[in-house]
């Protein structure tokens, strides 16, 4: 069974061989550059220059050696966005500042600096109101720069039998909305204006669906997995409650999915959340999500064995190999084995898991962690 196939297979809530394997094929499964680096090293590869799939976060894009050696299933395409394209950087003195095309202003500290964190939003300092949101700057996702080559690049990877995933090019409708006015200035909007917080949304579902409605009709043949993210989970709890998720925002998600439907509708639909996220997978599925990233395992109400239980019959896991917060970073190989070991045990029988870490492997993580994570995963992720 090649790479597709197997990838497919398990999409379709069947046992392929082996569990599909994915390092990088998106923004949200991917790999710092210095942890890059020294696993190339360990796996015997040639020191390469690091291309980047995000450069704000430091990810590096895998190499086809690095691929081929590991054995990865999953190859991603990277839409141009403010986090892989005109990344123009400045001296701001003890940090390098980057401004991108949203006009939100970047930081990363020259000293140690692992990657960019939001400095300033551009609509921060000012009261939000129709007309600044109709008169921003806004990017354009329908410039056909942004999927130049992208068919191509996706043809050719399913002609080498690799799985194809294609990363939305921003943020969620809440994220988004979050770095353009900030994080406490939209959650007071959504409690006391919930009126002008949805002008704002509105003005994300359009670009999304500017993209989609755009890039579709060209790479929709060409692409088995379209990935979307928002972040709404805590480690304990949820950002907003789900009577706010309800109102506010999942009828907008509806929308882009209906989009991503119509012009994709062989494509499975990869939906990215951190935290627990439990009580919101209902709503989850019944707007289209068909694949859940991540699972993260160690979040309240996010136990493996329970949501294969409860939902593996219609959700796709995607990732939860192994916990990236504590065990990955600061445990022992053995502690990295069986953390491995338990959660393919949740969440491999039947079909319908993709192995990855929880979330982004960190610079941190000692390389003998993660040669003990590929190992055992490559030991017990055979059906």
């Amino acid at each position: 069974m090649n790479s597709r196939e197997r990838l497919i297979t398990t999409m379709n809530f069947k046992e392929p061989d082996r569990v599909p394997f994915d390092m990088g094929s998106t923004q949200v499964t991917g790999i710092n550059e210095q942890a890059y680096r020294r696993l190339r090293s360990a796996y015997g590869l040639p020191e390469k220059e690091v291309v980047y799939s995000d450069q704000i976060q430091g990810l590096a894009l895998p190499d086809d050696d690095f691929i081929e050696a590991l054995g990865i299933d999953i190859r991603g395409l990277f839409p141009l966005n403010a986090h892989n394209w005109n990344v123009k950087v400045t001296d701001g003195g003890k940090y390098w500042l980057y401004l991108d095309e949203w006009g939100i202003t970047h930081r990363k500290p020259k000293e140690n600096g692992l990657y960019f964190s939001i400095y300033q939003e551009p609509l921060k300092n000012e009261k939000l109101s129709p007309d600044s949101i109709k008169n921003h700057p806004w990017p354009n996702f329908k410039d056909p720069q942004r999927i130049a080559g992208l068919k191509e690049l996706a043809d050719l990877y399913h002609s080498k039998n690799y799985g194809v995933v294609m990363k939305d090019p921003f943020a969620g409708i809440f994220e988004m909305s979050q770095r353009i006015c900030g994080m406490d200035y939209l959650l007071m909007l959504m409690a006391s204006e919930p009126d002008l917080a949805g002008l704002l949304f509105d003005k994300m579902v359009e670009l999304k669906i500017d993209f989609f409605s755009s890039a579709l009709p060209v790479l929709a043949d060409s692409v088995d997995v379209i990935a979307l993210m928002d972040d709404y989970g805590t480690q304990v709890s949820q950002l907003i409650s789900p009577r706010m998720f309800r109102n506010q925002i999942k009828p907008r998600w509806k929308e882009v999915f209906d989009c991503i439907k119509q012009y994709s509708p062989n494509a499975k639909r990869f939906f990215h959340s951190c935290g627990n996220v439990r009580p919101l997978i209902p709503d989850f599925i019944e707007i289209g999500v068909q694949i859940l990233n991540p699972i993260h395992v160690k979040a309240t109400g996010m136990d493996p064995y329970q949501l294969k239980k409860d939902y593996g019959d219609q959700l796709v896991f995607w990732g939860g190999g192994v916990d990236t917060q504590g065990i990955l970073p600061m445990g022992t190989p053995e502690e990295v084995r069986e953390d491995v070991k338990r959660n393919l045990d949740a969440l491999m029988p039947g079909g319908g898991y993709v192995f990855n870490t929880v979330h982004n492997i960190q610079a941190d993580v000692p390389t003998e962690n993660l040669v003990a994570m590929i190992e055992t995963f490559k030991e017990y992720g055979v059906y």
